[in-house]
């Protein structure tokens, strides 16, 4: 059995292992886990009762957070003609059609978030074994199948969130960094568990989330109440 760092054991003692937080209480203690040379995001985990082998179970979605992420996100857009000046009028970092397609082909992938319009998503088609492994091909489901752009651009540079359960039933997500407000991460933590109730499937039965945990990139883990993240809407 590994031994906790000497830093683990010193952060183990700053919370109450066995205790079920509030949203509230977690993001405050949270906050004072910081241990890390660099700003650590803070990271959520949600057991969800489903099972994503049947296609009615499956959770997937995106949601912009209010207070954004904290990280820079680089957004590439795979459109053309007037499609293609919007998303360059509204910010994106690559836009472009075949040469752009060319260049993930060739692995040349300097984006973490890839756009498309869906009169070019045949042409997406040819990079889809690369993108899928990467989470990176567009999906209507995310927003990033659209012919809004210029919408799909903006809420992928001011803090959208994509989301989708593992095999396991498990969905992470970062909800800030430790240097944000507790007031903007309890905003961005509610915001998101509201976006996953409104995901749940209909045919999901018994207690949606089971379990749910707060924690920092290099930090132990806050377990969360959960019924009350339930009652979130």
């Amino acid at each position: 059995m590994k031994k906790n760092s000497k830093r683990f054991e010193e952060l183990l003692k700053k919370i109450e292992v066995d205790k079920i937080y509030t949203s509230q209480e977690g993001v405050s203690v949270v906050k004072t886990l910081a241990s890390a040379k660099f700003d650590e995001t803070v990271e959520i985990a949600l057991k969800l009762n489903v099972d994503p082998k049947y296609a009615d179970q499956m959770v997937r979605g995106s949601v912009v957070l209010p207070a954004g992420t904290g990280k820079t996100v680089r957004v590439a857009v795979i459109a053309k003609d007037l499609k293609a000046d919007e998303a360059l009028k509204a910010g994106a970092d690559v836009v472009g059609s075949d040469d752009l397609i060319e260049d993930i082909q060739k692995g040349v992938i300097n984006f973490d978030v890839l756009i498309a319009t869906p009169n070019l998503m045949g042409l997406v088609g040819k990079v889809g074994r690369i993108l899928g492994p990467k989470g990176l091909m567009p999906n209507p489901k995310t927003g990033t199948v659209t012919m809004d752009v210029a919408e799909a651009v903006n809420n992928a540079k001011s803090g959208q969130v994509n989301f989708r359960v593992d095999k396991q039933g498990n969905i992470h997500a970062g909800i800030g960094k430790v240097s944000f407000t507790e007031e903007q991460l309890l905003s961005n933590l509610t915001t998101f568990v509201k976006a996953i109730n409104r995901h749940k499937p209909a045919s999901a039965k018994g207690r949606y989330i089971k379990n749910a945990t707060l924690s920092l990139t290099m930090s132990p883990s806050i377990s969360l109440d959960t019924q009350e993240l339930i009652d979130l809407r």
